[in-house]
């Protein structure tokens, strides 16, 4: 554990993306458990809760109806981006901007049912989840929330996610090639805790990303979901239509409302993506 480190928030963020799991599952009208059950099958506090539930109605996946409960909000409009190769789909800038991290909190957890589908793991299973805010020149530009396999790294500590490149620190320290990812991204708006960390008022809009990452035998090494400042921060994406992947129908994936698939990546066609994130100054 480092400062700043809090159980409840680990709690916070692991009841969220339960929450966020009810909502992938379901469809829109479904309705959510009460917050008395959720608490009871959840082991968090009725607060917690609340804060989680909080950020799924700003984002618009649930929707609160005073005296009936909370439901599946109506779905989003899905589009897919052609698939990412010659490696993960998104990489920070390498220009004059200097990125750093300073780690929020570190702690291991059983994996859960969830995350444990995307890093293929038993709901039991250790993983060491990594909250770190990133800097960009000194200024708060993104939350990441990493969820790494605890056996797959070793010794890891919160110094070592503060300096240079995880990617980079994977191969030469644990000698794990990252080949490919599958990366999401969709509007949502900021937290209280997150408008507090990342300087900008509450329900700022946000970019939020979801990454899964595997090696080169397939394994998944990493999910991380982000939220980067909306009015810091753009996507420019190249993509080659040589070979063009067929239609995609959002019926395909019927049960995902939003982000990456529970189970793995999707690599559909030969098209050619390159992600950058460009670092945009205040006029």
């Amino acid at each position: 554990m480092v400062e700043g480190t809090s159980q409840a928030g680990a709690k916070r963020a692991w009841a969220r993306e339960c929450l966020r799991e009810l909502v992938e599952a379901g469809v829109p009208g479904d309705a959510i458990p009460s917050e008395r059950t959720l608490c009871e099958r959840l082991g968090v506090s009725r607060p917690t809760l609340r804060a989680a539930v909080d950020e799924l109605v700003a984002a618009r996946l649930l929707v609160r109806e005073h005296g009936r409960g909370m439901f599946v909000a109506p779905a989003k409009i899905t589009q897919e981006l052609a698939p990412a190769g010659g490696g993960p789909g998104f990489s920070l800038p390498k220009a004059s901007s200097t990125w750093a991290g300073r780690v929020l909190e570190f702690t291991t957890l059983p994996a859960g049912a969830g995350i444990g589908r995307k890093l293929h793991l038993t709901p039991a299973a250790h993983i060491l989840y990594i909250a770190r805010l990133r800097l960009v020149d000194g200024e708060p530009m993104a939350i990441e929330h990493l969820h790494v396999p605890a056996a797959l790294v070793p010794g890891l500590v919160p110094a070592d996610m503060e300096r240079g490149d995880f990617y980079q620190l994977l191969g030469t320290a644990y000698g794990v090639e990252v080949h490919e990812a599958v990366q999401a991204i969709e509007p949502t708006v900021v937290s209280e805790r997150e408008a507090k960390l990342l300087g900008v008022p509450v329900l700022s809009p946000a970019l939020r990303f979801e990454r899964l990452t595997t090696d080169r035998t397939g394994r998944p090494v990493e999910y991380v979901h982000s939220v980067y400042r909306g009015d810091r921060y753009r996507i420019l994406s190249r993509m080659s239509l040589a070979e063009p992947d067929p239609p995609f129908d959002p019926a395909d994936t019927p049960r995902y409302r939003s982000g990456i698939p529970s189970g793995g990546l999707t690599a559909r066609g030969t098209g050619r993506t390159f992600t950058r994130g460009d670092f945009q100054p205040l006029l």
